[in-house]
């Protein structure tokens, strides 16, 4: 048998082969993770044809160096011009290889890395694989066969599955669907590949593409998984571009040959690449990456985190316990007596109880995660605890009392932080020997779902506790947005902006039935009202009254919430709000009463009532978000324009395809927020008060995404 010849022909670069014995090895070795840079597929090209022209080759292994074998298309080359070979051409060649093609898959196979394996004739993955086609998650579909392959394989149903949730199959899973011949045992992908093709090769086992697979063969089966998922997406996908696409290239499997397959699902591609909603994915793609990078987290390492304290059972105590404990980090709870304690253990364990009803965790694995679970109503019990959360109720007296115990009993050098949503955290830090500890860790509820970390930086905290609170982040799998001390801080701030901007509409004539509607229309899974009655009214009205003292007695202060509030109308917890929910119902329904305290309120105000449209009702919604954004902005609240963007993205269910409200902004145009911001100052000048930022970006031309640039 002959070793190893051809050499390495292309060692420079990071597609590498070489012939050990009758298995021609293909490794990409493209760190991080084996993206398919247009070196990459120009590498695979090569490799192919020089497996073809090797006579003594008998079958060719493709296999990942380093953690993956692919995790996708290379993000450095998105927006700017193809290079050739394009993806679909490379995968052609290797499904085109007139000698058997295996496909050795460790770590990610992701979008194109998936693609690559599916043109490959045999497939096997060890048990860290994890398999998907993500691209809907970026506005995009599967375009290099992927719609047109994965079908063939294992069937519309599982492929339309894995394709419109974008989410990532297992080993197991694949090999259960079909998209892998065979597990691997061990973390050595190349040799357990290469045992693979020599056994293939010692068993003549012909070359087996994937376009002649017989997953369509049950057209009936196979035409109906298509139209039951176009009615679901039709309902579920918001007005989303790509996800039809999806189904459109994936019905062309069904009824074309595989050319003109490939070549519609190309056509869709090229459409879903021009549709401005892939814009605003991409933008919340490299946003949600950019926010990591903030000035601490460059000058700073963070300091140790090994276990965590909370102080508060309620509900959100509760919900950043289990964030915690699900990190794997032991939590000790604080509450002020035994039954506040059981009550806070109960919250925790209701989570856990939720799971193991849904067949999402065992007994035995709650047991284990309760058993890093301890509570005390002693402080002393947080002597020895790495970081101390503070959940307890809005009120500074209570906030400051809470911190002088943690400064008496917590060991130097633990991170102190508050979970306050709106008050001063500058005032908590002064209140104690330590300042420099301080920081804010606003959650959002339920803490242990919501994906956005607020990190809160005060004055004299230390560059170490910010790169913690960012590096907990990181533990507990949120996404960390660093804000400056304000009231509210980034989101709670704007919130408090454009939800008076639904109150002025609501008392000038737009129903709050109305406003939650053209709310979900742009994208929104729910309205400013809807959101109220599942927060809880109540925490509104107390805001409120906090701020009535310095409230400016000029501007526009709409009473209907108060009056709804005054009734102990507090929403979804008391079976109504804006809306009533009956016997508990989970969805309400429009409230006769509601209307008529409405009415009643604008007879008061002396307010004559106005229709409005949807679109209108969307063009003041976000120009008093959009304009709010640019003040947080101006004022280094948040550090660039993308960080008020994932702040929205991921704590406030705006719309990912849209990008967050700055990125809409560029894409409406500055100078047409401007020019609305300005028209409706004609009829409230205080509270349509254009931003510095806005005017000055129009002014010089600019935009938002030109302040997103590093420093």
């Amino acid at each position: 048998m002959a070793t190893t010849t051809p050499s390495p022909s292309t060692s420079s670069g990071p597609v590498t082969f070489e012939r050990p014995g009758d298995v021609f090895v293909v490794t990409i070795d493209n760190p991080p993770v084996n993206a398919l840079g247009v070196d990459v597929r120009r590498g695979l090209v090569a490799a192919i044809a020089a497996a073809e022209a090797d006579s003594a080759a008998k079958a060719v292994l493709i296999v990942g160096a380093g953690r993956n074998f692919i995790a996708g298309a290379d993000i450095r080359e998105f927006g700017k011009p193809p290079q050739a070979p394009s993806l679909p051409e490379a995968c052609l060649a290797i499904e085109n290889c007139t000698k058997p093609v295996v496909a050795a898959i460790h770590g990610a196979a992701l979008g194109g890395g998936l693609e690559v394996a599916l043109s490959a004739h045999y497939r096997i993955a060890s048990p860290t694989a994890k398999l998907g086609l993500p691209e809907v998650a970026l506005g995009l579909l599967p375009g290099s066969g992927g719609t047109q392959r994965a079908p063939r394989l294992i069937g519309v149903k599982p492929a339309l599955e894995l394709m419109l949730s974008g989410r990532h199959a297992g080993a197991k899973e694949a090999l259960s669907l079909g998209l892998v011949d065979r597990l691997g045992t061990e973390a050595d992908a190349r040799a357990e590949g290469l045992a693979y093709a020599e056994e293939l090769v010692a068993a003549k086992a012909p070359v087996r593409r994937t376009r002649e697979a017989t997953g369509l063969a049950d057209k009936d089966a196979s035409r109906a998984a298509l139209e039951a998922a176009r009615a679901d997406t039709a309902k579920k996908s918001r007005g989303l571009f790509s996800p039809m696409k999806i189904i459109e290239a994936v019905e062309g499997a069904l009824t074309l040959p595989f050319d003109e397959g490939m070549a519609l699902e190309r056509k869709l591609f090229m459409q879903c690449i021009d549709s401005p909603q892939r814009a605003g994915l991409i933008h919340a793609f490299f946003a949600e990456r950019e926010v990591l990078k903030a000035p601490e987290t460059k000058s700073a390492s963070p300091r140790k985190l090994e276990s965590a304290g909370i102080v508060g059972g309620g509900t959100m105590g509760a919900g950043i316990a289990v964030a915690m404990l699900d990190a794997g980090l032991p939590v000790t709870m604080i509450e002020r007596d035994e039954p506040s304690l059981a009550r806070g253990r109960q919250h925790v364990e209701k989570v856990y109880d939720g799971l193991i009803a849904k067949g999402r965790m065992t007994p035995e694995a709650k047991a284990a995660v309760m058993a890093r679970f301890s509570g005390s109503t002693s402080y002393d019990a947080l002597a020895n605890v790495d970081i101390v959360v503070e959940a307890v109720f809005e009120e500074m007296g209570v906030k400051k009392a809470v911190f002088a115990e943690l400064d008496r009993v917590c060991k130097p050098g633990a991170v102190l932080a508050t979970n306050t949503s709106y008050l001063d955290i500058d005032e908590i830090a002064a209140s104690i020997k330590r300042p420099q500890d301080v920081v804010g860790l606003h959650f959002f509820s339920p803490a242990n779902i919501m994906k956005l970390l607020e990190i809160v930086v005060p004055a004299k905290v230390s560059a170490d506790v910010v790169a913690t609170g960012f590096e907990l982040a990181k533990k507990l799998k949120k996404v960390p947005v660093r804000a400056g001390v304000c009231d509210g801080f980034i989101g709670n701030r704007i919130l408090a902006v454009y939800r008076q901007a639904a109150d002025h509409m609501m008392e000038d004539g737009a129903s709050p039935y109305q406003i939650d509607e053209a709310v979900r229309e742009f994208g929104y899974p729910m309205g400013p009202f809807q959101v109220s009655d599942l927060a809880g009214g109540d925490i509104g009205w107390a805001t409120r009254k906090r701020k009535a003292a310095t409230r400016d007695p000029q501007a526009r202060y709409v009473q209907i919430a108060d009056r709804i509030c005054e009734r102990g109308w507090f929403g979804q917890k008391t079976q109504r709000g804006y809306y009533l929910y009956p016997e508990g119902a989970r969805t309400g329904t429009p409230d006769p009463a509601v209307l008529a305290i409405i009415d009643a309120e604008r007879e008061r105000a002396g307010i004559v009532r106005r229709s409005f449209t949807n679109e209108e009702i969307i063009r003041r919604y976000m120009a008093a978000m959009v304009n709010e954004g640019a003040n947080v902005v101006l004022q280094r609240i948040a550090l660039r324009p993308l960080d008020v963007d994932v702040t929205f993205l991921y704590g406030y269910g705006f719309p990912r395809h849209r990008g967050g409200p700055m990125k809409y902004a560029d894409t409406v145009g500055l100078p047409k927020v401007l020019a609305d911001i300005r028209e409706f100052a004609k009829e409230d000048p205080i509270f349509w008060k254009p931003s510095p930022l806005l005017i000055e970006l129009v002014e010089r031309g600019a935009d938002f995404s030109s302040l997103n640039q590093p420093e």
